[in-house]
């Protein structure tokens, strides 16, 4: 029996040498990849070099996207919360309104909504008493302001005393960062 003991021990550590030899040359683990000819090395390379070469126009073509976007911003309400941007736009009104001997003072409405997925809309509402040609020359100054501005809504009333001024109400909006807009807490509402 011991001559059996010794002969299954000496096979027992040969099939451990035999694994461990296959096993550390990546045999029956790994999976062989198919190989690579010159040629289609050499397609692959002119691949990627003609990659390579629209990098620095594409580089460019971002630059440029890049600085008409910033020009194209710089008529954003720049304000840190949405009551400054407001009240910058408010201001914005009142300082046209002036310019026309109209007195637009107060505030009847605000709100800021979200606009897309990347601007918010900031829009205030006045009321005001005025003649026709000062409410003209008021909306012309409005859309020459350096802002993007618009008129939401105009709602114009004729008046009954003989100067014959007019009642006018306007909801003007400008353009914002859309992080103006304030985030919604809780939970859904039904």
């Amino acid at each position: 029996m011991t001559r059996r003991a010794l002969y299954g021990l000496i096979g027992g550590l040969l099939a451990i040498v035999i694994l461990r030899i296959v096993l550390s040359r990546g045999g029956s683990s790994a999976v062989v990849g198919t190989e690579e000819t010159v040629e289609q090395a050499e397609a692959r390379l002119e691949l990627v070099r003609q990659k390579a070469s629209l990098v620095p126009g594409r580089e460019s073509q971002l630059k440029q996207a890049n600085a008409e976007l910033q020009e194209r911003e710089k008529g954003l309400l720049s304000a840190p919360t949405a009551e400054q941007a407001k009240a910058q736009l408010l201001d914005i009104i009142h300082r046209v309104a002036a310019s026309n001997q109209i007195d637009a003072r107060g505030l009847e409405q605000s709100n800021v909504k979200a606009l897309g997925s990347d601007y918010a809309e900031v829009s205030v509402g006045i009321a005001f008493t005025c003649q026709i040609d000062q409410l003209v020359n008021f909306l012309a100054q409005v859309a020459n302001q350096p802002e993007i501005l618009a008129t939401n809504e105009i709602n114009i009333s004729g008046g009954n005393d003989k100067t014959k001024r007019i009642q006018v109400r306007l909801s003007l909006s400008g353009l914002a960062p859309k992080a103006l807009v304030p985030v919604r807490k809780g939970g859904q509402t039904f």
